[in-house]
């Protein structure tokens, strides 16, 4: 964390995956806590305009953080379809788009898609 930024905490709509919710359940927290439903899936939960786990020092899982935490800035432009810096981040400048992060990316897109897929075709919640 080179600059302590938290911008991409504010108002964050970051997805969850199963890993994710697992990795954090593994650190005691409920779903409750820090999750909310986004269609078929989950997503990390706001409290008062910011990331449930941001707290004046940063992040309170940082090493345990989801994996579009860990990829961000690298988004997915629906716009474009592919792999971009996000707008929103200030020093998005200083980063470059390598081919593992966009893989990296790719892969948490496509298991993101296959568990709603699952959730779907189950016709009922995501449990953990």
């Amino acid at each position: 964390m080179k600059h302590k930024c938290v911008q991409c905490c504010i108002e964050t709509k970051m997805p969850l995956s199963r890993l994710d919710m697992k990795r954090i359940l593994n650190l005691g927290y409920v779903p409750e806590d820090f999750a909310v439903k986004a269609g078929m899936g989950w997503r990390l939960r706001n409290s008062y305009g910011r990331c449930f786990f941001l707290s004046e020092d940063g992040c309170k899982i940082y090493s345990h953080r989801p994996e579009g935490c860990r990829l961000y800035p690298l988004v997915f432009d629906e716009n474009t379809q592919k792999a971009a810096i996000d707008h929103a981040c200030p020093y998005g400048h200083e980063f470059k788009i390598e081919k593992e992060d966009i893989q990296k990316l790719k892969i948490l897109l496509e298991k993101l898609e296959k568990e709603e897929r699952a959730e779907r075709a189950r016709g009922r919640v995501v449990r953990t």
